[in-house]
């Protein structure tokens, strides 16, 4: 091979590299995404939160979701995932349970 063309093929590695480079610069500085809506336009609120994770063997674990207003417990495993239950979220905590 010769060296010219190990040379050309540098300078187009370099060339594209600061294409995206530039690209990538060009969008976080006009705050542009895919979508067309500026960055940080989202609510900062978060409507959605993991509130508590119970394993119940290798494969499955039970997942307690919160969205709004609304618990989800979710049973998660090797074989996909299933809603067992969705109600609305109580505002008590829940109160453990002892067995004798």
């Amino acid at each position: 091979m010769d060296t010219a063309l190990y040379l050309r093929a540098m300078l187009s590695l370099v060339f594209v590299l600061g294409l995206l480079l530039t690209l990538s610069w060009v969008v976080r500085r006009f705050n542009l995404t895919a979508g067309g809506l500026p960055l940080g336009t989202r609510s900062k609120i978060r409507r959605m939160s993991v509130v508590e994770i119970l394993p119940l063997d290798a494969r499955r674990r039970l997942v307690l979701v919160r969205r709004d207003d609304t618990e989800h417990l979710i049973l998660l495993g090797h074989a996909g995932e299933t809603v067992i239950e969705s109600r609305p979220a109580s505002t008590q905590p829940a109160v453990p349970t002892e067995f004798p």
